[in-house]
């Protein structure tokens, strides 16, 4: 259930800055602040599901996953564990810090818009560098559960090698030239990965639960 989780929460915050805010045609940082102010309640709460929340299931996720796959590779499963915990601590770090940015940026609006947009442009690298403007952290985890699994005839071949395509695409969005184009294919790839290993392991469990002598 973490897994399907996740990729609604994906999918909600696609939905929310492309189609909602259409985010990406807000060009200049003063036309971002204007966004935020004008948006303030709703993107609170999104910054909280989609960076808070999805961190707190994401811990979830890896330790589910860590006890499924550990007594295959141990000491990879330990490595790989750890990637997962620290990825999921740093975008609820990303999330908190940029609630109480975008807070401190709509105040600051009120008397002083360019104070207000310089704030923000000293705050935007922090909570990109460590939650949304690459992707690594992620893609580390992403690939090594899928090496793990991969090695252990584990979950699924092709969702195994579509794990491999995710990770290798968040590692790749730390390299500037690669950023956009890495993320945009983390991103979007990690959404089926999460879909994929959600039926599988309920299905697991199913299957599990079934064998179980009543």
């Amino acid at each position: 259930m973490a897994a399907l989780t996740e990729a609604a929460i994906y999918v909600a915050g696609i939905m929310y800055f492309l189609v909602v805010l259409d985010f990406t045609n807000v060009t200049g940082p003063l036309q971002q602040v204007e966004l935020f102010v004008a948006n303030q309640t709703s993107l609170y709460a999104m910054n909280l599901l989609i960076y808070v929340v999805f961190g707190v299931v994401l811990v979830a996720l890896v330790l589910a996953l860590h006890a499924r796959l550990k007594n295959n590779a141990p000491m990879l499963m330990v490595a790989t564990t750890a990637f997962g915990l620290i990825w999921a601590g740093l975008v609820i770090a990303s999330g908190m810090i940029a609630n109480i940015a975008t807070g401190v940026v709509v105040d600051l609006y009120g008397t002083d818009p360019t104070q207000a947009t310089t704030v923000w442009l000293a705050v935007s690298p922090v909570i990109d560098g460590l939650g949304g403007g690459n992707e690594i952290i992620g893609g580390i985890w992403t690939l090594l559960v899928s090496v793990v699994a991969l090695r252990a005839r584990a979950l699924h071949r092709a969702l195994n090698y579509v794990g491999l395509v995710v990770g290798t695409a968040g590692i790749l969005s730390a390299i500037p030239a690669l950023g956009e184009i890495g993320g945009g294919i983390f991103g979007l790839t990690q959404i089926v990965w999460f879909i994929g290993l959600g039926i599988l392991l309920l299905r697991a469990s199913r299957r599990e639960a079934a064998s179980v002598p009543q």
